[in-house]
């Protein structure tokens, strides 16, 4: 059995009678800021645990949405610290990015004046939040520290030929003149200044994330939720199957098929209308209607092209040949195939496949069955809808008969390759990176251009490249750094002769990619992160949003892997644990927005019920993993809680009626609570733990009015539910803590361990029946015969009414289950 300490510090000032939480809250926030409590110190002695939750873009405020976030991992982070874990919890800023550049055109501020000062509002919003965030590591991605790395990992992977520059495909706004994320771009236009987009050919900065493509399907080094895992495959997009060449008048056109088995079934080639060979393949009568398409086709993104809807297309007036049966096969152009997937056209098998069967009835082409359903009939004439299952190959010469599917897709593809039209591929949906973006509030691409040496990278000595200050944003939104003639004029670092620099900054999710790594060593001039400190490594538990999925946690795990092989580390993933979180919704069961008046400040809510209070109910409201409405109501449960906890302590003996509960019972009643507890804990299972601590609050309140009450087993009680409460409610739990004599802070305690005696019951509560229907149950112990079971419930008040005056017949008794007096009418 565990006790209280029994020093007593000076506070100062006097407890007050209620609960405070204006009062105690602040007080606290500033102690363990002025004592270092939370400043991660290495100990090679204990146990590392690193915890980390998605770094905030400084938008100027933290929502409530940034509270749900954060809260619960932070009590995680508590109570690892007190299972005795070296426990680091470090937070930063995202800080680059397009809004912070909007804000200067609209309210003519500098982005880094208009970013620092957001921060420094937010920073105090989180000391407010009362987490044990180690801000002695803080940094923001503008930090010119931060992005000279970087720079150096572009430059380092320029060397290496993972960052490369060519020409693509994006999205163009001919006013603002810069590219475009597919994000930025709504029903066609620019989402700033609503222009019409553009599809143009640019050249860009590229990292080669596809030469990980296969590594990153592997995600054994990582436990991550099935949801996440499956975006990323599909996001991947691996497909196996064969590359087939068909004879055009432009020449040979190779198209990626994952179903060479329906090979014969082809009866047209589309190609993207993007695709290289579309104007010599265009003949002079298709000439117009094809221009016409192709610009049209070019003002969607891929996404919008995706889509489903009703097929476009055009016929360029040109035919290629089909390689085994010599039959001319029509070529047309539609945007529902991408330039940047596969080969960037595809042999159309209208038979077999949704989109070429709804492309094929549209335009009258031909429909020929090639897979027919083991033991089924014929399409038919016309056929209504195309068969996509596996089957027997028909209408396919020496294929016929063989199985359709994966089981011939092997066979199929050698046979092609000794034909000499097709050879095997393994292909994937996955791009390369195109970071660059025509901004100017991110990270200088650390590039410069010489007429006799051509691209070169910066000396790593000469970095970082910092943005100008003081620049003029133009009303085209226009990036100021290619205006800026003072600073694009360099020297080559090869000859010394004049340069230009490249004017691109680098996308924001750069920043975001390494950040994790950068919190062991924040201000280290000499390499990215201390190799020393690698032991931290990797990420235990990592958290935040499933809208993070597939681009940010992608792009973190293809950067890790690089890293790997740059030698800066022997990890291979970034996190070991990632958790999603689900979302706050407005009351209204809306997503929170200030458009549809359903946003709930949390700063509000600090200064009606403290903070205690909202990260109880954070917690409480729901599954932690699936979010939920917002009630305004249900918040003033938890406020009534912490102030029954706060009367349990330090109120008055309360008036009422005696309990009956022993030693036996509270302790009992405490260590199954403990045990459940640091169950939930490890599950990340908040709403329970508060379920949990909430139950408990009322035995002990009962409990202060039994025989218990004063008794060693009281105090242990105290001492233990202390410890519990302090990962959730830190500020209450802190006050109580030293309140009752507790040396040092409770948040350095330990956790308490489980008494599985006292936790376990040596009685069970048995239902008993009188011929099949419950009257009453028992309290007996486990052990109990079937005499003493049976002895124990005749004696039973409301059992013993309904056997009056009637002859037992029979008298059944399971142990630990039931017991049945079956009794005559």
């Amino acid at each position: 059995m565990t006790t209280e300490p029994t020093h007593k510090p000076d506070l100062q000032e006097p407890r007050a009678e209620r609960y405070n939480p204006h009062a105690l809250e602040p007080k606290w926030q500033e102690r363990w800021e002025q004592s270092g409590l939370y400043t991660f110190r290495e100990d090679s002695s204990k146990p590392k645990h690193y915890a980390l939750t998605m770094f905030p873009y400084p938008s100027g405020n933290l929502h409530i949405g940034h509270w749900y976030a954060n809260v619960a991992p932070d009590a995680h982070a508590r109570w690892m610290r007190m299972r005795g874990y070296n426990v680091l919890f470090p937070m930063g800023f995202d800080a680059f990015g397009l809004p912070a550049e909007n804000a200067a055109i609209k309210h003519g501020r500098d982005p880094a004046q208009w970013t620092y000062s957001n921060i420094e509002h937010m920073t105090g919003q989180f000391r407010r939040m009362g987490t044990m965030i180690d801000w002695s590591r803080s940094f923001a991605t503008c930090d010119p520290e931060y992005y000279r790395w970087n720079q150096w990992f572009f430059t380092e992977f320029f060397r290496r030929g993972l960052a490369y520059k060519k020409g693509g495909l994006v999205n163009w706004c001919p006013k603002d003149q810069t590219v475009l994320a597919n994000e930025q771009v709504v029903d066609g236009a620019c989402e700033r200044c609503g222009t019409p987009v553009e599809r143009r050919n640019l050249n860009q900065w590229y990292l080669k994330i596809t030469d990980y493509a296969e590594e990153l399907l592997d995600f054994s080094g990582t436990d991550m939720p099935e949801r996440v895992r499956v975006m990323q495959t599909n996001w991947i997009g691996k497909s196996v199957g064969a590359e087939v060449t068909f004879p055009t008048p432009a020449g040979p056109e190779t198209v990626f098929t994952t179903r060479p088995d329906t090979l014969m079934g082809a009866t047209f080639l589309v190609l993207a209308p993007e695709h290289p060979k579309v104007e010599a393949l265009t003949t002079p009568e298709q000439a117009e209607a094809v221009r016409a398409y192709v610009e049209a086709a070019g003002r969607k993104t891929d996404v919008e092209r995706q889509q489903e809807g009703e097929k476009t297309g055009v016929f360029t007036g040109s035919f290629a040949t089909h390689p085994l049966s010599g039959e001319p096969l029509p070529i047309w152009i539609a945007d529902y195939v991408l330039a940047t997937y596969g080969t960037g056209s595809i042999m159309a098998v209208p038979a077999h496949d949704e989109r070429d069967f709804a492309f094929a009835q549209k335009f009258g082409l031909p429909i020929r069955e090639v897979i027919r359903p083991q033991g089924g009939e014929g399409m038919g004439d016309p056929p209504e809808a195309a068969y996509t299952g596996e089957g027997l190959i028909v209408n396919s010469g020496e294929f016929d008969g063989l199985p359709g599917g994966k089981e011939s897709i092997g066979p199929i593809t050698e046979r092609l390759e000794a034909l000499g039209v097709a050879r095997a591929k393994t292909t994937y949906r996955l791009r390369d990176w195109l970071v660059s973006r025509q901004r100017y509030w991110g990270t200088p691409i650390p590039i410069v251009y010489c007429a006799e040496h051509g691209a070169q990278p910066v000396p790593a000595q000469e970095l970082p490249v910092r943005l100008p200050q003081n620049v003029e944003f133009t009303p085209t939104g226009q990036s100021p750094l290619k205006l800026d003639r003072e600073w694009t004029a360099t020297t080559c670092p090869v000859c010394g002769g004049p340069a230009e620099r490249d004017t691109d900054t680098m996308d924001t999710f750069v920043d975001s990619s390494w950040y994790m790594y950068r919190y062991l060593s924040p201000h280290d001039d000499q390499h990215p992160f201390d190799p020393a400190k690698a032991d931290l490594l990797p990420v235990d538990l990592y958290t935040g949003g499933i809208e993070h999925a597939i681009l940010h946690l992608l792009y973190s795990r293809f950067w890790t892997k690089a890293m790997r092989d740059l030698g800066l580390t022997t990890q291979n993933e970034p996190f070991r644990w990632l958790r999603n979180q689900g979302m706050i919704l407005g009351e209204d069961g809306e997503k929170m927005s200030k458009s549809r008046g359903n946003v709930v400040d949390p700063d509000d809510l600090v200064r009606e019920y403290g903070a205690d209070t909202v990260r109880t109910y954070l917690m409480f409201i729901a599954p932690w993993e699936l979010g939920g409405p917002w009630d305004p109501q249900g918040i003033n449960g938890p406020a009534k809680w912490l102030s029954r906890v706060w009367t349990l302590y330090f109120g008055e003996k309360t008036v009422g009626p005696e309990e009956t509960l022993t030693e036996g019972d509270l302790r009992y009643a405490v260590h199954s609570t403990l045990k459940k507890v640091t169950g939930d804990f490890g599950r990340l299972s908040f709403n329970t733990i508060i379920a949990s601590l909430m139950e408990l609050t009322n035995t002990l309140v009962k409990a202060k009015r039994s025989p218990a009450f004063g008794t060693p087993a009281w105090e242990e009680a105290l001492d233990i539910f202390n410890r519990m409460l302090a990962p959730v409610v830190p500020h209450i739990a802190e006050e109580i803590w030293q309140e009752r004599g507790g040396t040092d802070s409770v948040h350095v305690q330990a956790w308490p361990e489980v008494d599985e005696a006292a936790a376990t019951r040596d009685t069970v509560t048995i239902g008993v029946q009188v011929s099949g229907k419950v009257r009453g149950q028992v309290e007996i112990s486990k052990a109990a015969s079937q005499e003493e079971a049976l002895a124990a419930a005749r004696a039973n008040p409301d059992v013993a009414r309904f056997l009056e005056g009637k002859t037992t017949v029979k008298e059944i008794y399971v142990p630990g289950r039931i017991i049945n007096i079956v009794v005559s009418k």
